[in-house]
């Protein structure tokens, strides 16, 4: 009986820890990508509960791996679970969509139609004359979400494929909110990603 109990404690040490390890970073990495992210933003709630979360997991891999040091796969796992928690954390900021996006499009010509296209769908644009290096030139730009910005570059490459664009993070946008289209309690707590996203 004490023969099988030292077996299965063996196992455990020999290939539970170290999965626990694995699943332990690859949580605690992908919660500290996506704070880094939000902190960018300016989101410091969110950022501040996910910080508390990554903290304590990172605490629980680094003190299995500190009560077995003579176990070689424990570092293999927590540079794994490192490895991959990198890739999921963008994977999951890249699906979330978060933050605001401002997008600036440079067209060597006027651009009427994209401009009367793109509100048409619903982008809110402004549009300025400048002069390029060898004529005039139409700039375009529009602050949009993320999660939108797809669906915006799909739109400049069907009417300008050549067209110069930029792309940058915005920290904090001031827009009017319509009393008329409130967004309820409710709405937001049924949504499970409304705190990160913030959609209109």
């Amino acid at each position: 009986m004490n023969s099988w109990l030292s077996l299965e404690t063996g196992d455990f040490a020999a290939w539970g820890i170290p999965l626990l390890i694995f699943l332990g970073r690859i949580c605690d990495v992908t919660f500290g990508t996506i704070r880094i992210i939000l902190v960018g933003r300016g989101k410091r709630f969110p950022a501040t509960i996910l910080g508390f979360f990554e903290i304590l997991i990172w605490l629980l891999a680094i003190s299995q791996i500190m009560q077995n040091l003579t176990n070689i796969t424990n570092y293999i796992a927590y540079a794994a679970g490192f490895a991959v928690g990198t890739f999921v954390g963008m994977t999951i900021e890249r699906w979330l969509a978060i933050g605001t996006l401002v997008v600036r499009i440079v067209i060597p010509r006027e651009a009427e139609d994209l401009i009367v296209y793109l509100i048409a769908k619903g982008f809110e644009v402004t549009r300025l004359n400048a002069e390029g290096a060898l004529a005039p030139v139409t700039v375009i730009l529009t602050v949009v979400k993320s999660r939108k910005l797809p669906r915006l570059l799909e739109i400049i490459n069907k009417y300008y494929p050549r067209a110069f664009y930029t792309v940058e993070d915005v920290r904090l946008v001031h827009e009017p909110v319509n009393p008329a289209t409130p967004i309820s309690f409710r709405k937001r707590l049924l949504h499970p990603f409304y705190w990160l996203r913030k959609s209109k």
